[in-house]
């Protein structure tokens, strides 16, 4: 099915989100952008890890993070940004753990998700609830799509909103304390 003639409208923007990202990273020089980011103080931050949270801003909140990391303290900056972060996850658990559960456990009865399941348990075996949390973690605490290490927790029976929000508020703290470090190295 295609939309508009493209076939992959998704992909399609996300491509143009990470364009948008290098030419953000590449002005960084830009006087006016320096000005208007260190100006948002931390409420800039807070915003940059919002956007961080979904796969289609994630390149754009890290080039921003990456611009902005040498304004202010680094520590703080982190854990206004995976505040910012665990408030957009937030959103996605609620959709995936409630409102998109009945849709999941739909295409958990596909055929295809169940012959990957069976090379799971064949590959990881009784270790694959950690394989599939730790990939999780992953993707929840790098720049990646997070919404599929978000929806990967959301589908783990035992996660608790109470474990989701301390274990995705560390990963990503500690995922754009990196990426804050990073950006500081590099001014």
């Amino acid at each position: 099915m295609t939309y508009n003639g493209f076939k992959y409208p998704k992909l399609l923007l996300f491509l143009c989100t990470l364009v948008i990202a290098y030419y953000l990273f590449k002005e960084r020089d830009v006087v006016i952008l320096h000005n208007f980011l260190s100006s948002l103080g931390y409420v800039g931050f807070l915003l940059a890890g919002i956007l961080y949270a979904y796969g289609f801003t994630a390149a754009i909140a890290t080039a921003v993070l990456l611009s902005i990391s040498g304004y202010g303290n680094l520590f703080l900056g982190a854990v206004v940004s995976g505040l910012g972060a665990l408030f957009g996850d937030l959103i996605i658990f609620y959709l995936m753990h409630y409102s998109l559960a009945d849709e999941v456990k739909k295409i958990s009865k596909a055929r295809i998700v169940r012959f990957i399941g069976k090379g799971e348990k064949v590959l990881f075996g009784s270790y694959k609830n950690y394989a599939l949390a730790s990939f999780a973690g992953f993707l929840i605490a790098s720049p990646f799509p997070t919404e599929a290490g978000v929806a990967l927790m959301a589908t783990v029976k035992s996660m608790s909103l109470r474990k989701f929000v301390f274990v995705a508020y560390i990963l990503h703290t500690v995922g754009i304390f990196v990426i804050l470090s990073i950006g500081r190295s590099l001014a």
